[in-house]
């Protein structure tokens, strides 16, 4: 079959689950070849090769680290050149967005971004996508080049298959941009304990409804008794009752999980188009006619300061 590059997304060698459902999702179209770059890219053949990639292209230097999108870039051109692949595909972060349009770019390809899903045609893999806040949804292909497409994390399952995750070594020669930007510190992110918002398979947000940072903690225990991660709606993120790193919606962060819990949320299309595409939705609200509402699988009309307690301790209960 025709290769398909999957550019790994890791931490110092432990591979993010992003990574594997691109794997996945390459399998369909073609066989999977992985490039992983930076500290730990060796590391990551063992559990790449657990989830279907034939051959780890691998390649280490201080470039990547010390340097913003454009080494990557230019690694990935390098992997392009090397395999002539069927499709690119990347991880639909910020980044992964850059690195992509980027490489389109140099290559002369079309590409596809925030792709939900992923399948075979007779010109060429199509991608599913979300358009006009998610009111549509869209099938398209790349008529013009190799395809390089981004897909959404929470967009296809986690499947095994063993392959034989062959390490090679990639070849990269940097051009004149890529130390244009240089990073000059880094700070570690708190943790929480909780999962990366847009990779959890859960979220459980809160709105205007909450009436206060006073109060997010009630959104936080739901969250932690689902092993959730917490979201928030741009209302309840300006308002300062919590941060914006956090926030769902067209100006923040887009989610795709298998549940999502709108809580105090009316059902803005400033936050819709952040999580229309959740599997299933459930809504508590105490106003009937909020349009949230429209959208939900399942809603519950009533107070959140009444309900979302009460959801805490059952769940709480039955997982005891």
């Amino acid at each position: 079959m025709a290769e398909v590059l999957v550019l790994v997304d890791h931490v110092d060698g432990a591979v993010r689950k992003p990574t594997l459902e691109l794997l996945t999702l390459a399998r369909r179209i073609g066989d999977p070849v992985a490039v992983a770059l930076g500290a730990g890219a060796e590391a990551t053949a063992s559990v790449l090769g657990e989830h279907g990639a034939l051959k780890v292209l691998t390649a280490d230097a201080p470039e990547f680290t010390d340097y913003l999108v454009v080494p990557k870039v230019d690694a990935l051109q390098a992997a392009f050149e090397t395999v002539s692949p069927v499709a690119v595909l990347v991880v639909s972060s910020a980044e992964g967005k850059e690195i992509a349009a980027r490489l389109a770019l140099r290559v002369g390809s079309g590409i596809i971004t925030d792709a939900t899903d992923l399948e075979a045609g007779e010109q060429g893999p199509v991608a599913t996508q979300a358009a006009f806040a998610a009111s549509y949804t869209t099938k398209s292909r790349v008529s013009k080049g190799v395809p390089v497409i981004t897909v959404k994390p929470n967009s296809a399952p986690v499947e095994p298959a063993t392959a034989a995750g062959t390490v090679e070594a990639l070849s990269v020669s940097f051009g004149a941009t890529a130390t244009g930007t240089k990073v000059t510190a880094r700070t570690p992110r708190e943790s929480t304990g909780r999962p990366e918002l847009t990779e959890a398979a859960i979220v459980v947000s809160g709105g205007r409804g909450v009436n206060g940072a006073e109060n997010f903690p009630l959104i936080e225990a739901l969250a932690d008794s689902l092993g959730a991660a917490v979201g928030a709606s741009r209302a309840a993120v300006d308002a300062g009752w919590y941060p914006h790193t956090s926030q769902v919606g067209q100006t923040g962060k887009s989610v795709s999980p298998q549940l999502y819990i709108a809580s105090g949320i009316s059902g803005a299309i400033q936050h819709r188009a952040g999580m229309q595409t959740s599997k299933t939705i459930v809504a508590i609200n105490k106003d009937a006619e909020a349009p949230i509402f429209d959208l939900v699988d399942y809603g519950v009309v009533g107070d959140l300061f009444t309900v979302v307690p009460q959801l805490t301790e059952e769940i709480t209960t039955r997982k005891g």
